[in-house]
């Protein structure tokens, strides 16, 4: 009922054990709260927020216009949704390392397991796009060191995300990734990895926690959970997957609207009142008020 049952610091620590166990955690993207509780209901292991999302969700493009008020606003809606672990995108920090250490404890305060920071000129872009731009090295690695030296939470997760493989090639973004681990970062995000052997040399390259990102119509190959999991790949995310799908059928309805006058062939495709309502636990709230749920919902 209401929010959720653990504390924003047991479930960093328990996000770090899983993270240490070696397993693969999967995290889908959701695009708003009673999303990231089906994600939970639906038995992942934790919840992602992406910036492109959030943006979407706006009706803004990914391009850097969205404000870290707007993000932790969002975050913490999600956040305390569910009891698994919330990563967040941060993209750039929102400005200059200063910016980054008051993003990162933001963040820290609106619930999140972990967060990453990326190397990109700042305002960024989406990652899968061409003519990206990376800032140098040393603005790269104050920007992590910036991120770890603010949490007040060691076990929130400071995750460093590179886009210099499709800017420069895969042998800067090794190196980029073992510089960034080397200012603190605990996890590393390589954006836009081309192939399995990729994610295999990265994760030869450094010894901490890797993510792949499953985005659709992006530069890389949609490889499935066990694919990952064989190249030692231990958090995979689908951004903007959940999203995507929910408009999908919603332009399709409103496309059945506008020709047929009635949803009625599309019902069968709808999440069922009794679906929303045990999501939504309102047998929960009974035990607080017996005249909120003294109903019964029948399914046909």
């Amino acid at each position: 009922m209401l929010y959720s049952t653990a504390t924003p610091a047991a479930k960093r620590a328990a996000f770090r054990e899983r993270l240490a166990s070696g397993e693969l955690l999967r995290m889908p993207g959701a695009f708003n709260p009673l999303s990231a509780r089906l994600i939970e209901q639906r038995g992942f292991e934790g919840v992602y927020v992406s910036g492109a999302v959030l943006s979407a969700d706006l009706g803004l493009p990914d391009i850097g216009l969205t404000t870290l008020t707007e993000v932790a606003a969002r975050t913490r809606q999600i956040a305390r949704m569910t009891d698994l672990p919330v990563l967040v995108d941060a993209d750039t920090g929102f400005g200059e390392p200063m910016n980054v250490a008051r993003t990162v404890q933001e963040l820290e305060d609106a619930g999140v397991s972990g967060l990453h920071i990326e190397d990109q000129v700042n305002p960024k872009r989406c990652g899968h796009l061409d003519g990206k731009e990376v800032v140098d090295e040393a603005t790269a690695l104050a920007r992590i060191r910036a991120a770890v030296d603010a949490r007040r939470d060691p076990n929130l997760v400071i995750m460093a995300r590179t886009d210099i493989r499709g800017v420069s090639g895969l042998a800067d973004a090794l190196d980029r990734a073992r510089a960034l681990v080397d200012a603190g970062a605990d996890a590393i995000f390589p954006e836009a990895m081309a192939t399995l052997a990729e994610f295999e040399a990265m994760r030869a390259a450094v010894d901490v926690p890797l993510l792949a990102n499953m985005t659709e119509f992006g530069k890389s190959e949609l490889f499935t959970v066990e694919a990952l999991r064989d190249v030692g790949v231990n958090m995979v995310i689908w951004p903007v997957s959940l999203l995507r799908l929910a408009m999908g059928a919603a332009m399709r309805a409103l496309d059945t609207l506008d020709s047929e006058g009635t949803l009625g062939p599309r019902v069968g495709e709808m999440q069922h009142r009794a679906e929303l309502y045990d999501l939504l636990d309102y047998q929960g709230y009974s035990r607080f008020d017996s005249d909120i749920f003294n109903f019964s919902v029948v399914r046909d």
